[in-house]
């Protein structure tokens, strides 16, 4: 499929087949590209990260992101795109006291889901009840797939077949992208938006240079950064980080009512000065 100049297809990969990624890369650039591996927020591999991949192939890298919730090509159903976007577009018009409040959500998506309550409900325990769940927040069930597409990428895919390859995340996808920076020695970069700190235990393992980019106003993540900002350093570890005055987590994504344009353009142009630094 030809995107303006772009040229855009569904790869599918590991055993069987079992998993698959939107790929997205310059239509006349001549191969292999460096690779960026665009990662997920908890909606899933939807519009926005979509665009977002095609944003770096535009950059001149080949953008790949797998849709991790899909098997042989087909989610559960309560993960169906259009369900997690039903549910994105409620939780959207709450209020943020009401987000995480398991009581106020509740009775919300009761009182305003109507007949979609039961689905609405459904969809958010499928996406958060498995991330909630895990302290670590090492999950898995996301980073097997991620950990075999690197493999793939590196060693088979004609368009990035041992060049660089780098990362970045948003949200859930910012924790696995930090995640795999201790996991996977072909890394060259990783770019975290907004994740959970990994833990301290793997700290040691970190192989590549880390960029960090944090809410201003995200209590449940950005008090924790200047803390591991200090044992990143002490380990003689490449970290750098920005946070981003007056913003709410999921600043970057221009679905989300939280959209900061202004400092989505500065991450952005940080994120592809890194990696012009770590992958060219």
């Amino acid at each position: 499929m030809t995107a303006m100049s772009l040229l855009t297809e569904v790869v599918n990969y590991g055993p069987g087949g079992i998993f698959s990624v939107y790929a997205a890369r310059p239509r006349l650039a001549r191969l292999p590209l460096p690779g960026v591996i665009v990662i997920q927020e908890i909606w899933g591999a939807d519009d926005h990260i979509e665009d977002v991949t095609r944003r770096f192939a535009e950059a001149g890298y080949a953008a790949f992101t797998p849709d991790l919730y899909a098997r042989h090509g087909r989610r559960p159903a309560a993960l169906e795109r259009s369900r997690v976007k039903e549910l994105q577009e409620f939780m959207n018009a709450l209020p943020v006291s009401v987000y995480f409040d398991a009581e106020k959500r509740a009775k919300a998506m009761q009182e305003k889901g109507g007949n979609r309550a039961d689905h609405l409900q459904e969809t958010f325990d499928a996406l958060f009840a498995p991330i909630m769940s895990s302290p670590r927040h090492d999950f898995p069930q996301f980073m097997d797939p991620l950990r075999e597409l690197i493999s793939f990428l590196y060693k088979e895919h004609e368009a990035v077949r041992g060049q660089k390859l780098g990362t970045v995340g948003f949200c859930l996808g910012g924790t696995l992208s930090g995640a795999l920076a201790t996991k996977c020695r072909e890394l060259a970069a990783a770019v975290v938006f907004y994740g959970n700190p990994m833990a301290d235990e793997d700290l040691d393992a970190i192989a590549c240079p880390i960029l960090g980019h944090y809410a201003e106003n995200d209590p449940r993540i950005t008090p924790g950064i200047p803390a591991l900002a200090e044992k990143l350093k002490a380990k003689g570890k490449s970290f750098e980080h920005h946070i981003y005055p007056k913003t709410h987590h999921a600043f970057f994504n221009d679905n989300r009512p939280s959209y900061n344009v202004s400092s989505a353009r500065l991450a952005f142009a940080r994120t592809l000065q890194f990696f012009v630094q770590h992958l060219a």
